[in-house]
């Protein structure tokens, strides 16, 4: 069978191009071999049920795995212990009767009465007791019900059965890793009827899970090395990892789906890969629509204090302690759209950045009919295949001085530079990207960085603080051009004042020109 990318469903070693993940499937099975309850959370797509997979074909020969999910499986059953119960048996059943059907018909004749999480509780102690190896549950999946009260029940149970079996009065399962997006840690149970909820979890016996599930870059060239041995191809697999590194960050779902647009969508025949390829890839990833980013806009939707506090972040470069204690915090991070660098709120990774940034310019760009009369794209091409940036930072501060007003400055000051992220998309759209990135400074920049076919913009945009902050910029734009090795660059400045003029100059400065754009 000829191996692909994937990125629906578990991933299979004989049939995909996978990372090798065994570093991380060794520090939890160290975890496991210490007899831990923990859960593994973290957001959609990101390889919980493919590490499952792997970790039980990994420890099956020295224990009895039992891997279930409580995907699909129904609110019904939540509604008594009897439907629960019963349906647990079902689930463990199924899941031993694969590997250890001798196991499954021991458990089902120890079930044969079960109505009660009690009588739940006694049918596991009798069948560990008697196995012949020491028992595992993987339950997956684990927060599609874990708003119910019985859901609560039931792991409180698993949390007494494991303080019981410390204390050598109880028989359970050696480990268990709850699997899903929310930490089930947080979760708290509820007590009958109208008393207070406890202080404590019933899922406080789980040890904090450390282990990093992002792909490094060196995971990630493991799959590439995999992919050129495959199909007979050279490739700088470092060079591209690292390039995939930084784009994803090591999200799982975006490393496989960048390498699966490029053999499968890019590529008519299998030939070797270059950086230019990536960009191509990332181009069309923009403009997908995909089950893991419905679901971030989705939460970003659902959730409009969330949705402002990104704002806040990404386009006037709010510097905001990262505090996990904090609930807009642990949302963003829950959801894979924050994470912590050097005790500061960053974007997770420059997808998420770029696609975010697409997601509220274009909702801005839908309230402002009157932007399409100002940026058709063939004004502003030139015969080498470049864009005039000089004449869309132009067009741009037009339309800014025909539409907004001294009684607009609130909303421009909050919406300014989405409103040029909505301007420029359409010309550049299809034909390049621009990735974004909040310069943490007193002056709150924003520095963009567009390709458009094989040229380099770079735009930094910044609202106007006085004199002294100015200089500052056009030397911190003048260090930004000489990394990236370009001799243009744009400074585009938002000027809130009473008294503010509408002009452009050229600053020059050393061997670059700085075109500046007053509005």
């Amino acid at each position: 069978m000829e191996k692909y990318f994937n990125t629906t469903g578990v991933c299979v070693p004989k049939k995909h191009y996978m990372v090798n993940v065994d570093n991380k499937l060794n520090e939890i099975i160290k975890l496991i071999n210490k007899e831990n309850y923990f859960t593994i959370n973290r957001p959609r797509q990101f390889g919980k049920t493919t590490i499952l997979n792997e970790l039980s074909k990994m420890l099956s020969d020295k224990y009895i795995v039992i891997t279930i999910s409580f995907e699909g499986i129904g609110d019904i059953v939540f509604q008594n212990e009897s439907y629960f119960s019963q349906m647990f048996i079902d689930l463990l059943s199924d899941s031993l009767d694969f590997n250890y059907p001798d196991e499954s018909k021991r458990l089902l004749s120890l079930a044969t009465d079960v109505k009660t999480l009690k009588d739940l509780s006694k049918v596991i102690t009798k069948f560990v007791k008697d196995s012949s190896k020491e028992v595992i549950l993987f339950i997956d999946e684990v927060d599609k019900s874990s708003n119910n009260q019985l859901f609560l029940s039931f792991i409180g149970m698993l949390r007494n059965k494991y303080l019981a079996r410390e204390i050598d009065k109880d028989f359970t399962f050696k480990s268990v890793i709850l699997a899903g997006v929310h930490d089930v840690k947080t979760l708290k149970l509820k007590l009958r009827g109208d008393e207070e909820k406890k202080l404590n979890s019933p899922w406080n016996i789980a040890v904090n899970f450390k282990v990093d599930m992002s792909f490094n870059t060196s995971e990630i060239e493991t799959m590439l090395i995999e992919y050129c041995l495959a199909n007979n191809l050279e490739m700088d697999t470092k060079l591209f990892a690292d390039r995939l590194y930084y784009y994803t960050s090591g999200y799982p779902f975006l490393v496989s789906r960048l390498c699966q647009i490029i053999d499968e969508d890019i590529l008519e025949i299998k030939s070797n890969w270059t950086l230019d390829l990536l960009e191509k890839a990332l181009k069309q990833l923009f403009k997908e629509s995909n089950t893991l980013f419905e679901d971030l806009f989705k939460n970003i939707e659902n959730n409009q204090d969330l949705s402002d506090y990104i704002f806040d972040i990404i386009f006037n470069g709010e510097m905001k302690i990262f505090n996990i204690n904090n609930p807009l915090i642990a949302l963003g991070y829950l959801y894979g759209i924050f994470k912590e660098e050097n005790n500061i709120i960053k974007m997770s990774n420059r997808v998420y950045e770029q696609i975010i940034y697409d997601y509220f310019s274009s909702k801005l760009e839908n309230t402002t009919s009157n932007i399409i009369n100002y940026n058709f794209r063939n004004n502003f091409l030139l015969s080498n295949g470049g864009l005039d940036m000089n004449k869309v930072l132009l067009k741009f501060q037009q339309f800014m001085k025909e539409q907004y007003s001294t009684k607009d400055v609130k909303f421009l000051e909050h919406n300014g530079r989405t409103l040029f992220l909505a301007f420029l998309k359409p010309i550049i759209n299809g034909v390049g990207f621009d990735f974004k990135e909040v310069q943490i400074s007193e002056e709150k920049r924003l520095d963009i960085v567009v390709t458009y076919n094989n040229f380099k913009y770079i735009i930094e945009l910044k609202i106007w603080r006085g004199e002294s902050y100015h200089k500052k910029g056009i030397q911190q734009l003048y260090d930004y051009l000489d990394i990236h090795s370009v001799d243009e660059g744009y400074l585009l400045i938002f000027n809130f004042n009473a008294d503010k003029e509408y002009k452009d100059e050229v600053i020059k400065i050393n061997n670059k020109d700085l075109f500046t754009v007053y509005l």
